[in-house]
């Protein structure tokens, strides 16, 4: 298939409840994700589903991102989890996901973006400095969950990354259609 068939194929669109099972597949088979219950990832694909993301390629789901508007933070939009399937992988397919849900009438007060990253995950922390520089934001991080204070010395520290103010002119940049490439080896926890 040529990157051109490929590009024209992949499809985003919001989940349904029908998919919890699936997202739940491809977040195992994604690499070091930390894993939720399939329970977890069908309350997300029904509850969350306008602040979520799917995209397929050939009606198959290659990608994921769970995210959500923090109801005491309006302009924030949370990103939990982004996976990306092997099979996916090297096409830009995080960051259009991330275009598509900032793109949505969901998001149009969103003027930052959170996430949580564990300091060895190269490729979350490739995608957020990309997407940051695409939009022509800040990215900022400090220390949020700590290894022994929140995780029991059990987990890694969870940086919290905050992108922002996201600037809406250079969200074309990263449209769904546009995005550039990256390496998507891991994913966001």
């Amino acid at each position: 298939m040529s990157r051109n068939q490929t590009q024209e194929s992949l499809k985003f669109r919001a989940p349904t409840s029908a998919d919890g099972s699936d997202v739940w597949d491809l977040i195992r088979e994604s690499g070091p994700l930390d894993e939720n219950s399939m329970y977890c990832n069908l309350v997300q694909c029904d509850h969350f589903a306008d602040t979520c993301v799917i995209a397929e390629l050939e009606d198959e789901i290659v990608g994921w991102i769970s995210a959500f508007i923090p109801p005491d933070s309006p302009d924030t939009l949370f990103v939990w989890q982004v996976a990306v399937g092997e099979s996916a992988r090297g096409r830009g397919v995080a960051k259009k996901m991330l275009a598509e849900l900032l793109a949505r009438p969901i998001c149009a007060d969103v003027k930052q973006i959170k996430t949580t990253i564990t300091a060895d995950n190269d490729a979350s922390w490739a995608l957020f400095n990309s997407f940051a520089e695409n939009m022509d934001a800040e990215l900022d991080h400090e220390p949020h969950y700590e290894e022994d204070a929140h995780f029991g010395g059990k987990h890694a520290t969870e940086y919290m990354v905050t992108i922002g103010e996201i600037d809406r002119n250079a969200a074309g940049d990263v449209s769904p259609s546009s995005a550039a490439p990256e390496k998507e080896t891991s994913n966001a926890n």
